[in-house]
């Protein structure tokens, strides 16, 4: 069975005046799948999709082998960035220590998803809710620190459903608009079973952007995430230390980082007992970014862990 999932993103108020404040809320956009930024003119996205199936997911899986196993984030991950005058996409390609029984029900259940969304800085709030075109994911995107949701962006995610099978799943994602004339969202997510029960998983994103949102990325990578890096190795420096990619690529790196760390957290709580779970995926999350400090550091231990507890709490309510 093939069904459709389609994002809705919700619109945005952007005025002159909140252009010229601050670009904050830029990395927040991208957060959601990436970033793809035209030269001149706006052209629709036709995503790379790998045919439905299991044999051609575990053929990349034999292909990286090396890489998976040799790399400079001590696990099994491959994370790619591209960029070309049509479009730029980040990729991640990883295997998690879990059957895919558990990861699919991780990832096609939406109200998982609020409680893996939840554990990035930047999401504020999210609720799961339906309505005739079927589940509803609300969420509220906002800064790294703890703030009212009146202060934040909400955005609203429609979900069509998934493709199963008994060694593969592939879920797509897809809207026609959004915020600051952002357009085609896409996320491919797949996954399949390894002979020694994990999983391999695989992400794309992509977008397109408008003329508003190019100039708001370029005003961002100016000033506030003018040193932020990614995690491609470009060179080295004369002291021999590397030199990370930046730009439009290291914010999606950074962002498609994030967003893996965030389902390996909530993957990893599933077997703690229930009152428990918030409490480790929070700390796994933690843990697992500040391994990655020069590209994922944004705020301290306890300011994190206590933000995130009131967030939680406030999003078992309805706002």
């Amino acid at each position: 069975m093939r069904q459709i999932f389609q994002i809705r993103i919700g619109a945005m108020r952007f005025s002159q005046e909140s252009k010229t404040r601050s670009f904050w809320w830029v990395p927040v956009l991208v957060l959601l799948c990436g970033a793809w930024f035209p030269s001149e003119k706006v052209f629709a996205i036709e995503p790379e999709m790998s045919p439905v199936s299991a044999v051609s997911l575990r053929a990349k899986y034999t292909e990286l082998d090396t890489l998976l196993r040799n790399n400079q984030f001590h696990r099994e991950l491959y994370l790619n960035s591209t960029q070309s005058s049509g479009n730029l996409k980040g990729e991640i390609y990883a295997v998690v220590d879990y059957p895919l029984t558990t990861v699919n029900v991780a990832l096609n259940n939406p109200a998982h998803w609020c409680d893996v969304l939840i554990l990035h800085v930047n999401i504020k709030y999210c609720h799961a809710s339906s309505n005739k075109m079927g589940p509803v994911l609300t969420m509220n995107l906002g800064r790294n620190y703890t703030q009212p949701l009146a202060d934040t962006y909400r955005v609203e995610f429609n979900y069509h459903g998934a493709i199963t099978t008994p060694d593969y799943f592939a879920v797509e994602l897809h809207a026609k608009d959004g915020p600051l004339n952002t357009h085609d969202y896409h996320i491919w997510i797949e996954a399949t079973s390894l002979k020694d029960g994990r999983t391999f998983l695989h992400f794309t994103y992509a977008y397109a952007f408008g003329l508003t949102g190019r100039l708001a990325m370029q005003g961002y990578l100016a000033t506030i995430g003018r040193n932020k890096v990614g995690f491609t190795v470009t060179g080295k420096q004369p002291n021999g230390q590397p030199i990370y990619i930046q730009g439009v690529r290291g914010v999606v790196e950074r962002n498609t980082m994030r967003y893996y760390l965030a389902i390996d957290a909530y993957l990893a709580a599933l077997a703690a007992p229930t009152g428990d779970q918030l409490e480790k995926r929070l700390q796994h999350w933690y843990n697992a970014t500040d391994q990655y400090v020069r590209q994922l550091h944004e705020v301290e231990r306890n300011d994190y862990l206590e933000m995130k507890h009131n967030e939680y709490q406030r999003q078992q309510i309805t706002q």
